[in-house]
């Protein structure tokens, strides 16, 4: 029987490529890959890609980007990477606490959309 495996790829359609781009690579700390395909920009992440690219179809105005969706990404220190954000004007949705997941906080970028970091377990 045929099933899916799980996700191999993320891509975060956004309205101003350049613009988010510098901010993920600016703020959030991603690298980009060497080479990117027309209109997107694919980041170096393990264990899955993370890519921003322009929208498919017109994306709706005036309001967040990403609403419903939940993304999750590990960083080595969930307090030390939020004072980071902060110190580099990142905006903090949440403040960094415990869940059932370990220590972790939410950020979001300039599209809307939240990204909650949240410290790697061993």
């Amino acid at each position: 029987m045929t099933m899916p495996i799980g996700p191999s790829f993320i891509a975060l359609q956004v309205r101003d490529l350049a613009k988010s781009a510098a901010f993920y690579k600016d703020v959030f700390g991603f690298t980009a890959a060497d080479r990117n395909p027309p209109g997107a920009v694919v980041f170096i992440t393990r264990p899955i890609a993370l890519a921003l690219r322009e929208p498919l179809r017109p994306l709706p105005e005036n309001v967040p980007l990403g609403t419903g969706m939940v993304l999750w990404v590990a960083c080595d220190d969930a307090d030390a990477f939020h004072n980071l954000i902060v110190e580099r004007g990142g905006k903090v949705l949440s403040p960094p606490s415990d869940g059932p997941f370990g220590r972790f906080f939410v950020a979001g970028d300039p599209d809307g959309y939240t990204i909650t970091f949240h410290t790697a377990q061993s």
